[in-house]
């Protein structure tokens, strides 16, 4: 118990942090690409954006792009609406269940029908129910969803709403602070968070459209001339950073301070068999795995 003793304050950042490869399975673990290939999805891509905007139905290209934000257009629309016609949006959903299922299964072994899964996910679902869904459409159309019953599905089902509802408002941070897709994600990188050649080549930016982004933060004095964040990026920065965990925070104030403690202990030891048995993209565990 001695988490609960030495965190005096658990901001939705950790809490993010905490619980957000237990939801990564879905896109990196071999079970749900199996799953996509199977139903006649071509190719990573088109089963990552189509197990991901599944909830939104048959969403077009553009509604995809505006709502995932950071991708480049055209990499959309190399798998949607492709993917609809491979397998119904209601088809994808069932397939996307079902291989989480066997991947949990699989990466956590016993610890799927333990008494401290059980409590965990409990109290995640607490905080995804408190989860804010207005001007939100990916939390939104996740909680349109029906809840599963087994505890480790529910814990899963509880962190996708909360991992995209804090992902809307990030959006909508970035919107406020005036950052178009590619500036932001030029930014990002210049904060050291992420390899600049990796982030591009993996939202699908050119060369060229990653140069002029970087030229307009320039221009706004946000970045210097060898590309590194200026005082004034570094602040703004920080400053989306705080506000993405402030329109986060509605779901963890719900929970209070000792709860989130407590369900930071409980998912710990889920979360570490996830990653050391590989259920994540080795290379960095937030996402940033080529997909073929």
């Amino acid at each position: 118990m001695g988490s609960l003793v030495s965190v005096q304050k658990l901001p939705a950042r950790r809490m993010w942090r905490a619980l957000e490869p237990y939801h990564a399975v879905t896109y990196f673990a071999p079970e749900s690409r199996a799953a996509t290939d199977q139903l006649g999805c071509k190719g990573g891509w088109m089963s990552y954006f189509g197990l991901r905007a599944a909830p939104l139905g048959h969403a077009s290209a553009e509604l995809v792009t505006a709502t995932f934000y950071g991708f480049h257009p055209d990499r959309v629309r190399r798998a949607i609406p492709a993917a609809w016609q491979a397998a119904s949006p209601a088809d994808l959903l069932v397939a996307r269940l079902r291989s989480v299922d066997q991947a949990l299964r699989r990466l956590l072994g016993d610890a799927v029908d333990s008494a401290g899964l059980a409590e965990a996910a409990g109290l995640a679902q607490e905080a995804a129910l408190a989860a804010p869904t207005a001007g939100r459409p990916l939390a939104a159309a996740n909680s349109a969803l029906s809840w599963p019953e087994e505890p480790h599905l529910v814990l899963w089902h509880a962190q996708t709403l909360l991992r995209e509802s804090r992902g809307d408002g990030h959006v909508a941070a970035l919107v406020g602070a005036g950052l178009d897709p590619c500036e932001s994600l030029v930014a990002f990188a210049a904060d050291g968070r992420a390899d600049p050649e990796a982030l591009r080549n993996y939202r699908g930016w050119s060369q060229a459209e990653w140069s002029e982004a970087s030229g307009r933060l320039v221009a706004r004095g946000l970045l210097d001339g060898d590309g590194r964040l200026t005082e004034a990026g570094v602040a703004l920065r920080e400053q989306l950073e705080d506000r993405t965990d402030e329109l986060a925070s509605v779901s963890w104030d719900a929970l209070g301070e000792h709860r989130c403690a407590r369900l930071v202990e409980l998912v710990a030891p889920l979360t570490g068999a996830i990653v050391s048995s590989g259920g994540l993209a080795p290379d960095n565990p937030m996402g940033l795995r080529p997909l073929e």
